[in-house]
């Protein structure tokens, strides 16, 4: 046999060997053997027997061939990963922290060696060092073929497939943090905030410097309506990585939520003056300038994005969003090329639409306008699958449950503290412009759309019976004074974070707590509760023409629009009925025309002196989040309470489905007649 054939059989023999170790190591034991007694001592044969009995659960057998090889080839980074996973086996830990030590020290990136190290080091208690080595499983994980593939159908929309993944894998390897960060990314991704959190906060036991599930913390938390915890977790990222530009952005973003939007717009300037050319963050920087009142900063905020991004709907959106300001010609030119691009986002098109809509309606071409608002409307509905059953069913449930028999056998529950001025309604109601009246009192703080009521009735639903019809009122319905009372503290604890002043009442203006009137009457029986409405043709347009950053899946129909409407106003008159006197109701086109006589009845619900400065809100310089920003700035104007009667061709559907409620405005329907 000439060196070459000889040379060639060999290596055949030890592929062979290696094919057969996964499928019958027993098999490959006996290859490796004979291998040896023709070439002694090799290495790479020696290897291959040691990886055979250890298959088999031969411990001791593959212990006596690693050690010594590890001793005889002390710079293979494979051996002694896979000496240290034989002494893991045989409970040997220290020793086996040792080996995987020299396997990563001699070859970085060995990804499962480092989760394996983690997971000693983790079950020695040395803590710190176990999450340096988790944080190197995922420095050196990236190109893990099964993560790949899990990363791919997540990013693909293919849910069930990531999931399958990854349930899969972490059966396996329950300690790889990088596919626990990824889980979680899939919880948050369907909703499962409280599963995603559970799991970050694992893997962040795990590996505490891993920064990018803090990341993801962090922006759950935000997500989540606790800003406090949130600031937390990126102060602790920003000890580490002060100039993280993520780390920062998520800083200003959270500041924008707690209201400090000083500190936020340093922030995002900061950043931009670093990373010119981010649109994205030259849209944020807009947002908080606009909030802040800042409006000429933030129009030209908006145009640095779209000169880099023309094609950027969101920021169309938002310049159309400040309600005052007026598009060029060549802004409608613009507007028009980009949505004749094939190539154009979902998201872009139908702000684009939005957009276009009000830029044309300002221009008085009002079909085409219309056009452009009912194509952005039917996009966004189409994402959303809104069914207006279900809200009629909660309102149903809500007038059964909620009765004066109920609230009587509850009377005295709560905290007693009167602090809460709480403004309900549909959106685009005037909520925005009574917050501002109100806010302008020297007794008042204005805040913003505070999502704690919603956080608080999550909170319940979590306490329920998973197939409870209605699980948090049916939770509701069973707490004691006790438990009524710490809802309402807590709901004052979590809000507290939004109060800048040392007013003694403030302002929670979500005008979607309307569905929650039974919850604030029984945690919190002083708060006051005004009920802002407007002309149905009107506020249902209004919704119409709005493209909401979030929630109000309901306004992109016109018959889900006069439905949810009808509801609505069925379900205040109901509340009128159990809880006399206790919703003070403000009428917007009697705002409108006789302003002092009603701010003066607002004022003296809420248990207030007047003062001159609720008749001049639009000096009033606080942060406005909402719509109507620039337009509270401005004295009351009577043009926009009949824009609506321009579309009157197309609304049909809205004035049909609006039936005996929009005949009977602004008294309300009995029940006896048809809603």
């Amino acid at each position: 046999m000439t060196v070459t054939a000889a040379v060639g059989s060999f290596e055949q023999a030890l592929a062979h060997a290696a094919r057969l170790l996964d499928r019958d190591p027993a098999m490959a034991e006996e290859q490796a053997t004979e291998i040896l007694r023709v070439v002694p001592e090799h290495p790479a044969a020696l290897r291959l027997l040691a990886a055979a009995r250890a298959a088999q659960g031969k411990l001791e057998g593959a212990l006596a061939v690693l050690e010594p090889l590890a001793a005889s080839q002390p710079q293979w980074a494979a051996v002694q990963f896979e000496l240290g996973l034989a002494l893991i086996q045989a409970g040997r830990l220290d020793e086996a922290i040792a080996a995987l030590r020299r396997a990563v020290a001699l070859q970085p990136d060995l990804p499962q060696a480092w989760r394996l190290l983690g997971d000693q080091l983790h079950a020695m208690g040395e803590v710190e060092a176990a999450g340096e080595a988790y944080v190197n499983h995922v420095r050196h994980g990236a190109n893990d073929p099964r993560l790949l593939a899990a990363g791919a159908a997540l990013a693909a929309g293919r849910i069930a497939d990531a999931e399958r993944l990854l349930r899969e894998h972490l059966r396996e390897m329950p300690t790889d943090v990088a596919a626990i960060r990824m889980f979680a990314e899939l919880a948050a991704r369907v909703g499962r905030q409280d599963e995603a959190r559970q799991l970050l906060e694992r893997c962040l036991e795990l590996a505490p410097g891993f920064h990018a599930a803090r990341q993801n913390y962090a922006l759950l938390l935000h997500r989540s309506n606790q800003p406090e915890q949130a600031l937390v977790e990126i102060e602790r990222l920003l000890a580490v990585e002060p100039e993280h530009p993520a780390h920062r952005n998520l800083k200003a973003v959270v500041l924008c939520r707690t209201g400090d939007y000083a500190t936020a717009i340093d922030l995002y300037a900061a950043l931009l003056a670093e990373y010119p050319d981010n649109a994205q963050v030259w849209m944020s920087y807009g947002h908080a300038l606009k909030t802040a009142g800042l409006t000429a900063r933030a129009i030209e905020a908006y145009r640095r994005a779209l000169a880099m991004l023309p094609s950027f709907g969101e920021v169309w959106w938002s310049l159309a969003n400040l309600k005052t300001f007026r598009f060029s010609d060549a802004d409608v030119a613009t507007m028009r090329a980009q949505l004749a691009r094939t190539d154009l986002s979902d998201d872009d098109r139908l702000h684009l639409d939005f957009a276009l809509g009000k830029a044309l309606e300002d221009a008085g071409e009002y079909a085409a306008s219309f056009a452009h608002y009912a194509a952005g409307n039917a996009r966004r509905h189409a994402q959303l699958h809104y069914d207006p059953a279900e809200t009629h069913a909660r309102v149903e449930h809500i007038r059964r449950q909620y009765t004066r028999e109920f609230f009587a056998e509850r009377a005295g529950s709560g905290s007693d503290a009167r602090d809460p001025i709480f403004i309900v309604g549909l959106p685009r109601s005037g909520s925005t412009l009574i917050e501002q009246i109100l806010s302008s009192h020297s007794q008042v703080e204005g805040t913003m759309e505070l999502p704690e009521i919603t956080s608080i009735t999550r909170l319940l639903r979590e306490q329920a019976d998973s197939d409870g019809a209605m699980p948090y009122h049916e939770v509701l319905a069973r707490l004691d004074a006790d438990a009524l009372r710490e809802l309402g503290e807590r709901y004052l604890a979590h809000t507290r974070i939004h109060r800048k002043t040392s007013a003694p009442l403030f302002i929670d203006k979500m005008p979607n707590n309307f569905m929650h009137i039974g919850l604030i009457q029984l945690m919190l029986p002083n708060a006051i509760i005004i009920d802002a409405r407007r002309h149905p043709m009107a506020c249902c347009f209004s919704g119409f023409k709005q493209h909401f950053a979030r929630g109000q899946s309901f306004s992109y129909r016109l018959d889900d629009l006069a439905r949810y409407y009808t509801d609505y106003v069925r379900l205040m008159a109901h509340f009128d009925a159990v809880l006399p006197g206790r919703v003070h109701r403000v009428i917007y086109e009697r705002m409108v025309e006789d302003t002092e006589g009603e701010v003066r009845r607002l004022l003296a619900h809420c248990g207030l002196p007047f003062e001159e400065a609720c008749l001049r809100f639009f000096e009033n310089e606080r942060p406005v989040r909402t719509a109507s920003s620039e337009q509270v700035r401005r004295p009351i104007y009577r043009e926009g309470m009949d824009q609506w009667r321009h579309y009157a061709p197309w609304l049909g559907p809205l004035e049909q489905g609006l039936g005996e409620v929009l005949r009977a405005y602004p008294a309300v329907p009995q029940d006896g007649e048809v809603w």
